[in-house]
């Protein structure tokens, strides 16, 4: 579950970058400047449309190393017109089961990703991808009776086959409540629930959803920035990113199935894993410039890792 984003790719030219004050090498919000760029780059012969956004792209690699159609799902909101209708073709031509919430009055999330030079730069335009309901959860049709713990009379049922459970921290700004539900979901059935910090505002300005939540993560994930942010706003007074992860893996669990692991990135530093009261850090193998990855795509390699992990049944230390 997690903010759903059509990435339209295509080549651009300079002229293109400075009619719509676009830098390569940056990923910005869009601003009121920027809207009429999407509708531009669909008129490219090189166009194309890839169901994107971070949660839906690590549960398409998901999708593609379990190699069995709808073995996955994903839920989120887009909006009920043509880059909506790409979404849903391009996700579920990848082979994920699809439940978005459709939105008849905001536009379908975007991001253009802008090529030039071997280049890119990305401006994403969020739209129906703040707009989802938790209402959306308790529609009829998405739900089964069933007999669970947390939900005596109704149960999810795509949530009551699924044995992992992953979602953005962005979603937080969206609709905590759908996380607060599939969280408490996870805890009352044995099932994994992983998260990630997402952003250090995540930390600061959504501080109370972010702890309401926690305790029922098995799995917390972020960076050394969220990590020290999150320090500072619970008054750790500490900067130290391998206690602040020791000190997170040791939060208070709703469930004891399973001992939380906290896995803090750092660039090009070891990636520190926080399991059980130890710290264990693993190096980083250097790549050639040309070959080098922003840390949003550092993480989600890390989390595509982990998810194949999960998979063959193997333990975290062995990814």
């Amino acid at each position: 579950m997690g903010n759903p984003l059509l990435d339209i790719s295509a080549v651009v030219d300079d002229d293109f970058l400075q009619k719509y004050d676009i830098k390569l090498n940056n990923a910005i919000l869009a601003e009121d400047k920027h809207l009429p760029m999407y509708e531009e780059m669909t008129s490219k012969s090189n166009v194309e449309y890839i169901a994107g956004g971070a949660t839906q792209n690590l549960i398409k690699v998901a999708q593609w190393m379990l190699q069995i159609p709808g073995a996955t799902s994903f839920i989120g909101c887009i909006g009920k017109d043509k880059f909506g209708e790409e979404m849903k073709k391009d996700s579920k031509n990848a082979g994920v089961n699809v439940q978005y919430y459709e939105d008849e009055s905001t536009p379908t999330g975007t991001c253009a990703v802008c090529v030039a030079g071997g280049e890119r730069s990305l401006v994403a335009n969020l739209s129906a991808a703040n707009s989802y309901k938790f209402e959306h959860l308790r529609k009829p049709e998405n739900w089964a009776l069933g007999a669970s713990p947390a939900f005596p009379f109704l149960v999810c049922i795509f949530f009551e086959k699924a044995k992992y459970f992953y979602i953005a921290g962005f979603f937080l700004t969206v609709s905590p409540d759908s996380i607060q539900l599939v969280a408490e979901h996870a805890a009352a059935n044995n099932k994994v629930f992983t998260m990630n910090l997402s952003a250090p505002f995540i930390c600061e300005f959504f501080k109370d959803a972010q702890e309401k939540v926690l305790p029922y993560m098995d799995y917390v994930f972020g960076n050394e920035t969220e990590a020290r942010t999150f320090s500072k706003v619970h008054g750790w007074e500490t900067d130290d990113v391998e206690e602040i992860a020791l000190k997170i893996s040791q939060w208070p669990k709703a469930s004891g199935t399973y001992k939380r692991i906290t896995v803090i990135t750092q660039g090009a530093d070891p990636v520190v894993v926080a399991e059980d009261g130890k710290v264990k850090k693993f190096p980083v193998i250097l790549l050639p410039k040309e070959n080098l990855l922003t840390q949003p795509e550092k993480e989600m390699h890390l989390l595509e890792d982990l998810c194949h992990s999960w998979f063959k049944g193997s333990p975290l230390m062995s990814v």
